[in-house]
C-alpha cells in the first residue's frame, strides 16, 4: 500500500500570507481514485457515480476539480442531496457536478496568478458552461458562484494523473 504524504507550504503574496496544504501522492491516481481514497469526499464520489461521470473524470483530461467535502453537501437544504441522487434528476446532478470542474490543470499558483492578473478576481469557465470567480478574502482563496454564494478553498494541489483537485468547504451552484 502506497503511503500518502502531506506537505504544507505557504504562498507569499503582496497582499499577505496565504497558508494552504497540499497532498503529494507517492503513485499518482486519477481524479476519481484520488477522491475515492479521501474519506472526506465520499458524498462527492457517490454523486459522481450517480451522475455517470466516473469514466469522464478517469479520462486523460486534464481537469481541475473544486471538490466539496462531505460537510458541504450536508449544509445544503434538507433533502437536496437525496433528491439530486435520484435517477430522474441525473441531468441536474450532472450540471451541478460539472460546474465544479474546469478544463485544464490549474494548480494553486496558477489560480493565484490569475487572481493577480485580474486585479483581485479571476473568472473561470466551468465544464458545465457556467462561470465561477476566484478571489482572495482574508488571505484565503474563495470561489464565488453564479448565485453569489462563496466557498473557501481549504486544501490545494491534490495531484492526480489527469489533473488536480482543490478541496472546498461548500457546494458551488450554477445560476
Amino acid at each position: 500500500m502506497k503511503k500518502v504524504f502531506f506537505a504544507f507550504f505557504t504562498f507569499i503574496l503582496a497582499a499577505g500570507t496565504v497558508s494552504v496544504s497540499a497532498q503529494t501522492v507517492a503513485q499518482k491516481k486519477d481524479i476519481v481514485d484520488t477522491a475515492v481514497a479521501t474519506p472526506q469526499l465520499s458524498t462527492l464520489v457517490a454523486a459522481v457515480q450517480a451522475a455517470g461521470l466516473v469514466d469522464t473524470l478517469k479520462s486523460s483530461g486534464p481537469f481541475t476539480v473544486f471538490a466539496p467535502v462531505n460537510e458541504a453537501f450536508g449544509a445544503l437544504p434538507a433533502g437536496t442531496v437525496e433528491t439530486l441522487l435520484k435517477p430522474e434528476n441525473k441531468s441536474t446532478l450532472t450540471a451541478v457536478l460539472t460546474y465544479h470542474v474546469i478544463a485544464g490543470k490549474f494548480e494553486a499558483k496558477d489560480v493565484l496568478e490569475a487572481i493577480r492578473k485580474g486585479n483581485g478576481s479571476a473568472e473561470l469557465k466551468t465544464v458545465q458552461g457556467g462561470r465561477i470567480w476566484a478571489m482572495l478574502e482574508g488571505g484565503n482563496v474563495v470561489l464565488k458562484d453564479e448565485k453569489g454564494n462563496k466557498s473557501k478553498v481549504v486544501m490545494t494541489d491534490v495531484s492526480a494523473s489527469n489533473g488536480v483537485v482543490h478541496v472546498i468547504d461548500s457546494v458551488v451552484m450554477p445560476g
